[in-house]
This record gives structure tokens, C-alpha cells and sequence, in this order.
């Protein structure tokens, strides 16, 4: 017997499950297999229920247990199907009741397991999956037909484990409909395009912050249902800002509810704990070589990135995926002799093959920590990620601010050395939740010296940040100089924003997030080298820096230079392209931010030449400090050529506006930091 879906109950997309559609599934045809498997509610010769569909080949038998039975295993047993796959149609079942699938394995065990597919699960510590077939109302239409994965835009995203960003009075969850508008308020006024959120999928741990996921299709029922988590992106959307997800394809975790040892063997796992275990993390490590567990996680990354309309998603541990001897003294070479997984790489190809076809203008994003060739290449040459995590400046830049700036001059050229590669990926700059705890302090504590010398070492470093080719992102807490490490079960501490000295960082992250998205030359070109230019790169007596940020076709272009001792510099030379005046658009060092405020005499350059530039500009360089400038005669300049082709674009083609984008418009207010 197949089970069909000619009638279908809610929002279900069940397809048949016969002979052909299975068949797809295991021939790694079937992209979506949770149209497929899973709990769905149809209606079967004028009956409606639902129907029940798992894998488990090695299993002896398979039962429904759930609300409609009592849990009771032997009322609905499931029928064995083609290719180990099984099936049941309950018609006492509704929407919004518990289940669990009863197996039993070759060994005559038998335990209860959640749904690899579940929509939906009860709160942990409870385990049972939950039947859920709900429509939701997207008014988004506009965002997802122009979504796009913003290679040439700015992307400033602000990094949020949603579960102790806020809290309610009592200490529990805030539902995801509330934290859609204080996080939607917070996120526009302070100028970020996109919010990447961690710890949603479903997972049994609070403290694994959501990376040992046993829903990899539901979100956590721990702040509301799927529905309200819909309502959190569609509001977001119509703010203008974009939801990326962390995603973990890595591993997963032991629990016995889980999808460990699925069917009594190992299933989803690799066999051989050589290969199929971490011992860092206590996980099992996904089967790559098997049509059934990638077809199983390319659904998944589709069903955040089209039911969800998820913007991108951020694919956690990937160096631990690649290498067969990651953390590990024993493991298995490759079919080459190699350290290679070469079923992960395949696996990796495809997700972004399929991804990139199947939800155009979604980024996928690669947390990878090692010097993998080719990772934003697109396949089949490269793995085909649209952006890689800057591991490499984020370990550089942290040593050097670390440093006494006494000895700095020792380690100059680590803040230099992310040039000598910027190009060969497309980077994002992340400050990760990674980087703040565990002993590691947050990050203004990392700063040497006293606490004023901390935040303005913070400050400097945040703006350098911003001034660096590449995409932003920044953990919560960390915009405005939290100086505790994160907490993931207390609130994060936004009172702290209120108050001058952290205030002032804050107002800082806002003005550069608004630089950062009003000036093409701060993110037009990350990718190439005419994106940033070197004025002086080897003063390492004074521990200076300057250099140029560029938008080769606009022409646009501003000034960027760092002091990074505790040393004022008094008419300190610096090269400039061009003559005439100059103004600051950013100094760190602003009252405004907390610093001493120090002025600018004269900002008219000198036609003498340093630093290989025809000009040069006399400025004073305030302690630990970052001074953003642009020629007037160049932005004068850059602006008229812009007005000129948007005057030729306007009249090519008919412009539709689809809403305001969020930033900083002149209507942007303070939301009110407080929760």
C-alpha cells in the first residue's frame, strides 16, 4: 500500500509515499524529504488524519505511540515500505497532539525516538514530537523577491542567542513575537543590516547554546511555536533587516531520543567511532557517504531558507567536516591516503549547489578555521560558500590589541597581514559569542590599561573593524563594552548601554554602522584589490597606520589612520591622494564616544609629498585612537558621478520602491535600551 496526499489538510506538502518518491530519496533526488517523511496531515478516502513516515532499515518493527493511542505501541503498528523506509496512516491523529516513533532494533531493544522531520517538540527536558499544520500570513513578498547574498553591499550583522538577549520579569523565555519588536527596534536604531541568531533549532541542552540540535527542522518551542517564529522574520523583513541562522551539519548529538543509533544501529552516524565520534564534544558525526542523511540535511537547509524565508545560513565547525584527523589521534585516511573526508566535500558541494538554485539570493556562510582552498569558489571547483569567517585576522587583530602597547612595535605587521590574502576569499569579519567566554573576558576586558584606556583601545579596534575589507558581524553585548562575558542563562545586561561610558561605544558602532552603509568605498570592493591602498604601512616605531578604503568605479574614498599607543601625536605627516581640504567623518577619540575630543587645526593639505602621495595632510593623533577622513574635492566629485548614472538608470529603466530600508534616516529614535 502507498499512502497518497490528493487531499491535504492545513499547510501540508506531503507527497505520495510510494515506490518513486522513496526511490528519489535514496537516489539523492529528492531535495526536500520532509514533504516526504515525517508527520503530515492529509485526508484518506474522506478521512482526515495523519500520516507517519520514518527510516529505519535495520529496525524489526516500527510503531506510532502518541497522544491518539495512549502511546500505546501496539494499536498503530507502521507497515515496512521500500528501502527501509516505513509508513502509517492514523486517522484518530490530529494536529497539536504528541507522538513518538517505537522501534525496535536487531538487538530486540526497543526505544522511543523523536521525529528526524518533527515541525514541532514539546519543551525540553520532554522529548515527544508534535503533530503541527498551521498556515502563516507572509507579508514579506517584496524583501524575498529582491533578497540577495550582498557581495557588493554593506553587511553588518549583529550575532544573537535569542534566549538570554532578553528575558520576562520571571526569568523565563521571551515568546519570539516580542523579541521581534525589541530586537527589530534595537537592530534599526543601531544601523545593522541582518541578525544572525543562534540556538534555534531545536536541542535538549541550554548550555550546548543550541549547537547539539536534535530538530533540525523545527524551531525551539522554548519561546513559542513555528508560527511565531515566522513572525519574528516577517517582522524583521519589514524593517529591512535579514535573519541568518547558524546551522550544525557537523554533528549531532548522543541523547537517546535523538537521532543517535536511530533504528538500533548506527544510522545517521558514521559506524566506525574513528569516524562517526567526537570526543571533544561527546557528538556522533553525520554519514556523508549516505543518500539518506544528505538528502536529510539539504532539506533542512531548505526549510529554513523557503518555509521560514530564512535569509542565509551560517554552516558551523566546517574544518571539523573536511578533515578525517580533526581533534583526533586515531582516524581513518581517504581513499587517497589522505586527510580529506571527501564524502563531506562532496556533501558540501551539493548543499551549496542545491541551495543557491533552490533559494536564490540566500548567503551561506562557512565558519572555517583552517586554509581549505577554495571555499567561496564555486563548485565544482570550490565548495561554493558565498562567504567565509576571517579566523585568521580575528586570532591576529585579537593578539595585537591583547599586547601592552609597549611591545606592539614588535607585532606590527600582524594587523597588515590579513592584506596579503583579503582577496583570495570573500571574508566576513566576525566577532563571534566564541571570543567572550570561557575565560576568555569580553571584549573591551581584553584591552590593556585602565578602564579608560580599554574603551579606547575598544573603540579603536571596532572602528578598524568597520575600516577592514570584509563583512561585519558582532556578538550582542559587545556594541556597547559589555564587561562581563556572556551569561547564556541570565539577560544580556542592556541597562549597561545607558550609561556614558558605555553609551559611548555604543554610539560609536551606530555611526560607523551608518558610514559603513552610506560610503561605497567601505564595502564595494572587499574582494578586490583597488578596495584598500596603503598609505603607510611600516611605522613601527609609533605603532601608526594609514591607508585608503576605495570604490574603484564610483571613485569615492576616505582616509583611514590609527595610533595605537597611549601617545598623543602632535602634526603627525600623512600622504593624501589629492590637495584641498579635508574633513572628519569619524574619530574615535569624540567626546561623543567617550573620548578626550581633540581637534583638527588645519585640515588643508600641504602640497609637499610623503608617504609616496603627492600632499600630505598635519594631524593630530589622539592616544589609542582611529581618524576616519575624505577629501571633500573627491567626495564632491563622487557624488556628482553617482547622481549621473542614477539619472541614467532612472531613465532606463522604471525604479519600484518596495519600503524603507532600515538604518540611520533621519526618522531613526532611540528604541530604549532597557528591556
Amino acid at each position: 500500500m502507498a499512502w497518497g496526499a490528493a487531499t491535504l489538510g492545513g499547510m501540508s506538502e506531503a507527497l505520495p509515499l510510494d515506490h518513486g518518491h522513496l526511490q528519489k530519496l535514496v537516489t539523492a533526488d529528492l531535495v526536500r524529504p520532509d514533504h516526504l517523511l515525517g508527520a503530515h496531515v492529509v485526508t484518506e478516502d474522506g478521512v482526515t488524519g495523519v500520516r507517519f513516515g520514518v527510516w529505519a532499515p535495520n529496525a524489526h518493527h516500527v510503531s506510532v505511540v502518541g497522544d491518539f493511542n495512549g502511546f500505546n505501541g501496539f494499536d498503530n503498528p507502521m507497515q515496512r515500505l521500500d528501502f527501509g523506509f516505513w509508513g502509517v496512516f492514523v486517522p484518530s491523529a490530529r494536529h497539536g497532539q504528541r507522538y513518538k516513533f517505537r522501534i525496535t532494533g536487531p538487538d530486540g531493544r526497543t526505544e522511543d525516538k523523536m521525529d528526524p522531520y518533527g515541525s514541532f517538540f514539546e519543551v525540553r527536558p520532554a522529548t515527544a514530537s508534535i503533530v503541527w499544520d498551521q498556515p502563516f500570513d507572509w507579508t514579506d513578498g517584496a524583501w524575498m523577491a529582491e533578497r540577495s547574498a550582498g557581495l557588493d553591499h554593506a553587511v553588518s550583522v549583529y550575532e544573537v542567542h535569542l534566549p538570554s538577549w532578553a528575558r520576562r520579569e520571571d526569568g523565563w523565555f521571551l515568546n519570539y513575537r516580542d523579541l521581534a519588536h525589541r530586537l527589530g527596534e534595537y537592530v534599526t536604531f543601531m544601523g545593522y543590516t541582518h541578525v544572525e541568531l543562534l540556538g534555534v533549532m531545536e536541542h535538549p541542552f541550554d548550555g550546548s547554546w543550541g549547537y547539539q540540535v536534535t530538530g533540525y527542522y523545527a524551531p525551539t518551542s522554548r519561546m513559542g511555536s513555528p508560527e511565531d517564529f515566522k513572525y519574528l522574520v516577517n517582522h524583521l523583513h519589514s524593517l529591512g533587516v535579514g535573519v541568518i541562522l547558524d546551522w550544525v551539519p557537523g554533528h549531532f548529538p548522543t541523547d537517546p531520543a535523538g537521532l543517535g543509533r536511530f533504528d538500533g544501529t548506527p544510522l545517521f552516524e558514521y559506524a566506525d567511532p574513528r569516524k562517526g565520534y567526537h570526543y571533544d564534544w561527546n557528538t556522533y558525526i553525520f554519514d556523508y557517504g549516505r543518500n539518506e542523511v544528505v538528502m536529510f540535511l539539504i532539506g533542512s537547509a531548505l526549510k529554513w531558507l523557503q518555509d521560514f524565508h530564512v535569509d542565509g545560513l551560517r554552516v558551523d565547525a566546517v574544518a571539523s567536516m573536511l578533515y578525517l584527523d580533526f581533534s583526533r589521534t586515531e582516524w581513518i585516511p581517504n581513499v587517497h591516503g589522505g586527510r580529506e573526508n571527501l564524502e563531506a566535500i562532496a556533501f558540501l558541494k551539493r548543499l551549496n549547489e542545491v541551495v543557491h538554485h533552490m533559494a536564490p539570493g540566500c548567503m551561506i556562510v562557512a565558519e572555517e578555521s583552517t586554509s581549505f582552498p577554495g571555499v567561496t569558489t564555486p563548485s565544482p571547483h570550490g565548495l561554493g560558500f558565498d562567504y567565509k569567517w576571517a579566523m585568521g585576522w580575528m586570532n591576529d587583530n585579537l593578539r595585537y590589541f591583547e599586547e601592552d602597547p609597549l611591545w606592539r612595535r614588535y607585532h606590527h605587521h600582524a594587523l597588515t597581514f590579513f592584506n596579503a590574502y583579503r582577496t583570495s576569499e570573500n571574508y566576513v569579519l566576525a566577532i563571534s559569542h566564541d571570543e567572550v567566554v570561557h575565560l576568555k573576558k569580553s571584549m573591551v576586558m581584553k584591552m590593556p590599561g585602565d578602564w579608560y584606556a580599554q574603551r579606547a583601545g575598544y573603540r579603536a579596534f571596532l572602528a578598524l573593524m568597520w575600516a577592514t575589507p570584509g563583512k561585519k558581524l558582532l556578538f550582542m553585548g559587545q556594541e556597547f563594552a559589555q564587561p562581563t562575558e556572556w551569561n547564556h542563562d541570565q539577560a544580556l545586561p542592556l541597562h549597561l548601554a545607558d550609561q556614558p561610558d558605555h553609551r559611548g561605544v555604543l554610539e560609536l558602532v551606530r555611526d560607523l554602522n551608518g558610514l559603513y552603509r552610506g560610503r561605497p568605498d567601505w564595502h564595494v570592493a572587499d574582494t578586490r584589490d583597488e578596495g584598500l591602498q596603503w598609505i603607510s604601512a611600516d611605522d613601527v616605531e609609533n605603532s601608526v597606520y594609514a591607508f585608503l578604503r576605495r570604490d574603484p568605479v564610483g571613485g569615492a574614498w576616505s582616509l583611514i589612520v590609527a595610533n595605537l599607543t597611549p601617545v598623543y601625536r602632535d602634526l603627525y605627516p600623512v600622504g593624501v591622494p589629492v590637495g584641498g581640504e579635508y574633513r572628519v567623518l569619524l574619530s574615535t577619540d569624540d567626546g561623543r564616544y567617550g573620548g578626550f575630543g581633540t581637534q583638527q587645526p588645519d585640515l588643508t593639505a600641504h602640497a609637499e609629498g610623503w608617504n609616496g602621495q603627492p600632499h600630505h595632510l598635519r594631524l593630530n593623533l589622539p592616544p589609542n585612537s582611529v581618524l576616519v577622513l575624505s577629501s571633500a574635492t573627491a567626495d564632491d566629485a563622487a557624488q556628482a558621478r553617482a547622481a549621473q548614472a542614477q539619472a541614467a538608470q532612472a531613465d532606463a529603466v522604471p525604479v519600484q520602491t518596495t519600503g524603507k530600508a532600515a538604518g540611520q534616516d533621519a526618522g531613526a529614535t532611540d528604541p530604549g535600551l532597557a528591556p
